[in-house]
């Protein structure tokens, strides 16, 4: 088995070996894989956070072994989170990176940094700061930083900083956590799931205080959360559709 890791600030994980393919999800600096399959151009990973696989360009990775790819794997839930900063490479060349980027494994190859970092533990309490920090983001499909998210990325992404994993997907986050049986029951940070009409999960957002929640629908917003749905205060109509609410340790 080979391994590899992240080193650029984001790179593109698409569907298929293709340029023109879907960009399924983004990696951020200092995440690390394993590898699939190996092309001369492209290379197939799976993600050792969240276990998600895709397409990479053979050119935006460092190669690493099993020993770092486990040490590194280690310091994921400890990652930055400041909007942007820089890290310095061996070439002393400075390389810019997002929130969410897990840098304190990358040391072990002369990678230098003076960031914050989370603790790598659960702060729930700050879920709800740090998703305010996403706020007015433009929604992107497969998208993973504050210059382009989608819903669920948007969801990871916040509950990574806070020491919490989740998985890639809002259908698949919706099958960790504990139900909660009403509205009422919700607590600022847990996690609102919604559906289509043939019964999908399809969108997730996270809870804020007095029925408000935060998503990114369009771009990262707060909107209102009533037993139907999101209400669209602009559009005066309803977003989405409500389907369970679940508290996620």
């Amino acid at each position: 088995m080979a391994y590899g890791c992240c080193h650029l600030s984001l790179v593109p994980v698409r569907a298929s070996a293709n340029d023109k393919s879907e960009m399924v999800t983004q990696l951020l600096f200092g995440d690390v894989f394993e590898i699939l399959e190996h092309t001369k151009k492209w290379v197939k990973i799976k993600n050792a956070f969240d276990a998600y696989e895709g397409w990479i360009d053979s050119k935006q990775y460092l190669s690493i072994d099993l020993q770092h790819f486990n040490s590194i794997k280690a310091q994921l839930l400890n990652c930055s989170t400041d909007l942007v900063e820089y890290v310095q490479s061996p070439k002393n060349q400075l390389i810019p990176i997002v929130i969410g980027s897990s840098v304190q494994g990358l040391s072990q190859f002369d990678y230098k940094f003076d960031i914050t970092l989370s603790q790598g533990k659960t702060q729930r309490s700050k879920i709800v700061p740090t998703a305010l920090l996403y706020l007015n983001a433009p929604y992107v499909w497969g998208g993973m930083s504050p210059f382009g998210i989608d819903c669920s990325g948007f969801t990871q992404m916040v509950y990574k900083i806070c020491g919490i994993s989740l998985k890639r997907d809002a259908s698949q986050q919706a099958q960790q956590g504990e139900n909660l049986s009403f509205i009422e029951e919700a607590q600022p940070g847990d996690l609102a799931f919604f559906d289509n009409e043939d019964g999908d999960i399809i969108h997730v957002g996270i809870m804020m205080k007095n029925n408000y929640i935060i998503h990114a629908h369009g771009q990262v917003r707060i909107d209102r959360l009533d037993h139907t749905g999101i209400f669209n205060a602009e559009t005066k109509n309803y977003s989405h559709q409500l389907r369970v609410i679940k508290h996620v340790n």
